[in-house]
């Protein structure tokens, strides 16, 4: 069941979860799909308008199983992660919504930097050099995945509330579970900073 709490949120009623489940893909085979999103298109995606999924803990589904390298070589797992809740940041660099949103992820990251949280950004088109260049103009100081030749992040999230969207943000809980996404930019930093502050206290359980 997706809640809505409060008026700050543009919540998406239970449909949004059948209506991102068809728009994860054309296609509904993973070889598919991670053709799809290798090619760099990223046709897959839909342009969002920054609107909230939260998702009830009693009715989050499986948790998300990935394992990635950023772009300094180091892996990042999921399993190694259970106990911190995870922001994914989808964006890549020539996406206008990427650039003006980076200032406010920026500033959630360091906000919890004392905390069990784990930023992790996931480029969803560029090579390392231009994700690089993007990073040291915005200061983005949380790693970063290259997933523009296999996907494996996004496929990670196939069969969940998934980002169709670029930029998208997906908030998973301290089990590794999908508890909210924002479809779009974050336009501010308190949304994001409610989430995440909700999933570290327990109060969306």
């Amino acid at each position: 069941m997706i809640t809505s709490r409060s008026k700050r949120f543009a919540v998406l009623a239970a449909t949004a979860v059948t209506a991102a489940l068809v728009l994860t893909g054309c296609s509904s085979d993973n070889d598919s799909l991670s053709k799809q999103y290798g090619s760099g298109t990223t046709q897959n995606y839909i342009s969002g308008d920054g609107a909230v999924t939260e998702v009830a803990a009693d009715k989050r589904t499986d948790a998300v199983d990935f394992e990635a390298k950023d772009i300094d070589g180091e892996t990042l797992s999921s399993k190694e992660l259970k106990g911190k809740v995870v922001v994914l940041n989808f964006w890549y660099a020539g996406c206008p919504p990427c650039r003006a949103e980076a200032k406010y992820l920026n500033k959630v990251h360091d906000q919890f930097a004392d905390d069990d949280v784990q930023f992790i950004g996931v480029n969803v088109r560029d090579e390392q050099a231009t994700a690089e260049a993007f990073e040291r103009t915005f200061k983005v100081d949380y790693p970063t995945v290259l997933d523009q030749k296999t996907g494996a992040m996004q496929l990670a999230l196939s069969g969940q509330i998934a980002p169709n969207a670029v930029p998208a943000t997906i908030v998973l809980d301290k089990q590794g579970r999908v508890a909210a996404r924002v479809l779009g930019a974050v336009d501010g930093p308190s949304i994001l900073n409610t989430l995440v502050s909700d999933e570290l206290s327990g109060k969306a359980s």
